[in-house]
């Protein structure tokens, strides 16, 4: 984390689309963007909720297997136990 003494920055906060780990996006704006390249505000605002939305797909966290994943992994795994058993005892 920086501190900046003595000067003003503008800064847009944008509700995360990803609620589950973050509230929001915080951008700070450069200061050379409104003075000199015509940006508007509404410009600004569209971008950082662009950039929110394609950061948060980008880096969402892998799917956790649905529990019905799980379930079949866990009977399949039963299945072939119980064959190996089954192929040791009959030997």
């Amino acid at each position: 984390m920086r501190l900046v003494k003595g000067t003003s920055r503008r800064v847009i906060v944008v509700d995360s689309p990803d609620t589950e780990l973050f509230e929001q996006a915080i951008f700070i704006v450069r200061n050379d963007v409104l003075c000199e390249r015509g940006v508007s505000a509404q410009m600004l605002v569209d971008e950082a909720c662009r950039v929110a939305r394609s950061c948060s797909r980008n880096h969402a966290p892998r799917h956790v297997l649905p529990w019905r994943d799980g379930l079949l992994w866990a009977l399949s795994g039963a299945v072939v136990i119980s064959l190996a058993w089954l192929a040791t005892v009959l030997v």
